[in-house]
């Protein structure tokens, strides 16, 4: 089936942002109106309990930790003496992600997060139902995980290419398992991939290159997450926690091959892990997420998310550009110099017409 690209998501396949609501049942409505009725009871009830026992003084003292992952309605925060302890959240309290600072207190047989501090810095996507949800908090470095299989497709690094230009977090985009790269088997895949990534050097964009197979391919890696609060992005199956497991032997992360009826990657990291580095510095490892959706952007913030449009920005005959067809359009101009690739300007077209849907 073809599916234009307007309405296709990296891989092919709909957008979630174009998929419709199907209309519940009566039956179905109300079933879905008790489970929430009855969450809602569960959490004021719990809400109730915490609040008993910070007021009867039932719990220790507030002291500083960080979230190094989150579980539903319980994070796990580490104290500054290295402690971990999983803590409910303090009724009003803001939405937590892994590495938040928190004020919290030690109880039985659970702590207290009382309060967030403030961010440096958060890394937010929409869910299937429209809501942006943070992805990682107090972040300094995004390493955009991409890898030969599942095939890499340009618009899904672009997408995260400009979340990272929106909250000024420098990206890194590395290519993973890149002893995967056939020149002459079944593949064939070296000049497609080559091709694809050529672009964003010239751009000021960072590539890297790293395979597990090969120790010694993870020295240059490590130095770039070594003094950074660093965040693992990209599809699953792209091998993010197999590097985990590299950089940390300890740690043991659930791996899993690729699925071979779609050849895409099947989750095995479900929830957001912050781990401390030997060498100095802290990384994410975040679940696979097969599509970055940026339809809660405006036009202006994507436009400024692609670094080579900045100096053709406001330079075209309208000010109300498309830049889709008009005359005096200062980026087709540039389109047709090469100033701008094709590749890039297909991204963004994707983008601005995800946002009409």
């Amino acid at each position: 089936m073809y599916i234009p690209s307007s309405v296709a998501n990296s891989d092919g396949y709909p957008n979630n942002e174009c998929m419709t609501k199907r209309k519940l049942s009566k039956r179905q409505a109300w079933r879905v109106k008790k489970i929430q009725d009855e969450r809602t009871e569960r959490a004021h009830k719990r809400d109730a309990d915490l609040e008993q026992q910070l007021s009867a003084g039932k719990l220790g003292p507030e002291q500083q930790g960080l979230v190094i992952a989150h579980f539903g309605v319980q994070v796990e925060v580490e104290s500054e003496n290295g402690a971990r302890v999983r803590c409910h959240l303090r009724a009003n309290l803001d939405s937590l992600v892994t590495g938040d600072q928190v004020i919290w207190c030690d109880g039985q047989p659970t702590g207290v997060v009382v309060a967030r501090l403030e961010r440096d810095s958060v890394l937010k996507r929409p869910d299937n139902h429209g809501e942006i949800k943070p992805v990682a908090a107090n972040i300094s470095r995004i390493i955009i995980v991409i890898a030969p299989q599942p095939t890499p497709h340009a618009n899904l690094i672009d997408r995260y290419l400009v979340a990272a230009e929106a909250v000024d977090i420098e990206p890194i985009i590395l290519l993973n398992k890149y002893d995967l790269i056939d020149d002459a088997g079944c593949e064939k895949n070296r000049e497609t991939i080559e091709a694809m990534l050529s672009v964003y050097p010239p751009l000021g964009y960072r590539l890297i290159k790293a395979s597990t197979k090969s120790h010694s391919d993870m020295d240059e890696l490590l130095a770039e997450l070594t003094q950074h609060t660093s965040v693992f992005v990209g599809q699953s199956g792209v091998g993010k926690s197999s590097l985990v497991n590299t950089l940390l032997p300890g740690e043991e992360l659930r791996t899993g091959p690729l699925s071979e009826a779609t050849g895409k990657g099947q989750h095995t990291t479900t929830t957001a892990w912050l781990f401390h580095l030997p060498s100095g510095g802290r990384l994410i490892d975040s679940p696979g997420i097969r599509e970055f959706g940026l339809w809660h952007m405006q036009r202006e913030q994507i436009e400024y998310g692609f670094r080579e449009f900045h100096k053709h920005l406001g330079h075209c005959k309208f000010r109300d550009c498309k830049h889709q067809q008009e005359p005096g359009c200062a980026l087709l101009e540039a389109l047709e110099t090469g100033e701008i690739s094709a590749q890039r300007m297909a991204s963004y077209e994707q983008m601005i017409a995800s946002l009409d849907m």
